[in-house]
């Protein structure tokens, strides 16, 4: 049975850290990509990051990159978020979700993914 299932959300203060866990079960890591998204309050779910199983890159959005990193735990078979100096604008709700797409020109096409998992809630606030 395929599972993905979220971890490590919180509530912070802007500038503190969270790492998210999303841990895969039911299929192996190699043969997918993992990506991140987010939904805040009122507006669209979008990509944050995405571990690209063709070729083994991270790949950040604009608002995630030189703060967040991807990376994973193969023998845990999860993959996990860092996020570093967070801001109020981090809130949301955060979703781990696997595809197969083979070009990573789609990783955001959210039609291209087939679990997605419950998602953790993260909290920036003063």
């Amino acid at each position: 049975q395929v599972q993905l299932v979220e971890s490590g959300g919180g509530l912070v203060q802007p500038g503190e850290s969270l790492r998210l866990s999303c841990a895969a079960s039911g299929f192996a890591l190699d043969d997918y990509s993992i990506t991140w998204f987010r939904q805040a309050p009122g507006k669209e779910r979008v990509g944050v990051s995405c571990l690209y199983a063709g070729d083994g890159s991270a790949i950040y959005s604009d608002s995630a990159r030189g703060r967040f990193t991807i990376s994973r735990d193969a023998t845990k078979n999860t993959v996990f978020l860092q996020m570093n100096n967070l801001v109020p604008e981090d809130t949301a709700v955060y979703t781990c979700a696997r595809t197969r797409v083979g070009s990573r020109w789609l990783i955001w096409e959210q039609d291209e993914y087939d679990y997605w998992g419950q998602g953790t809630q993260v909290t920036v606030s003063s």
